[in-house]
């Protein structure tokens, strides 16, 4: 069987996040600098191999002084930690569109596992020839499992910071050039 590369397509993928604030709504934020790649045996995606790597310092909610707080040490200590990792351990699946996906998480120092589920949105050319794979990944975690545990309690007893946060991705992948195998 012959390895196939995908890489991402930075300018058609999305990293992003959402966590209760104030137990009443959700504040969503998107890592602006991230990359991903994957290897398949031919195109066989139960068997790929996925690493993602995003840089800390580009998170953004759309608000400047809330980002601040977050790169500092009440969360991601961006400048200590400046990358969190994901690495694939296994894939499941569950059927022709649909994936779950499991792996270590490294986030602030610390490893931990995640299983993610994967919507295989298809696999098409662009107008250059080149092939192009899209997933959309939703998951969720608690925070306090990777140190992040900054809160504050409010007057009516509820905290400020719900624990879990809802990952989502919208991932677009081009498959690299085939090579001739030795």
């Amino acid at each position: 069987m012959a390895t196939t590369k995908w890489l991402l397509d930075p300018t058609h993928s999305e990293l992003g996040f959402k966590v209760k604030h104030l137990m009443i709504s959700n504040v969503s934020g998107t890592f602006k600098s991230f990359s991903a790649q994957m290897e398949t045996e031919d195109t066989d995606l139960a068997k790929a191999q996925i690493q993602l790597t995003a840089q800390v310092a580009s998170i953004s909610t759309n608000n400047d002084q809330r980002d601040a707080h977050l790169r500092n040490s009440d969360f991601f200590e961006a400048d200590t930690y400046p990358e969190l990792q994901f690495l694939s351990t296994r894939v499941e699946k569950v059927d022709n569109e649909t994936f779950h996906l499991f792996g270590e998480l490294t986030l602030k120092g610390v490893t931990g596992p995640v299983k993610l589920t994967v919507d295989y949105n298809g696999v098409t050319n662009d107008p250059w020839g080149n092939e192009r794979a899209g997933f959309t990944v939703n998951g969720k975690i608690n925070r306090k499992e990777w140190g992040l545990s900054y809160n504050a309690v409010l007057e009516t007893g509820g905290v400020a910071l719900g624990e879990e946060v809802k990952i989502s991705a919208d991932i677009q992948m081009v498959k690299e050039a085939v090579s001739v195998a030795a």
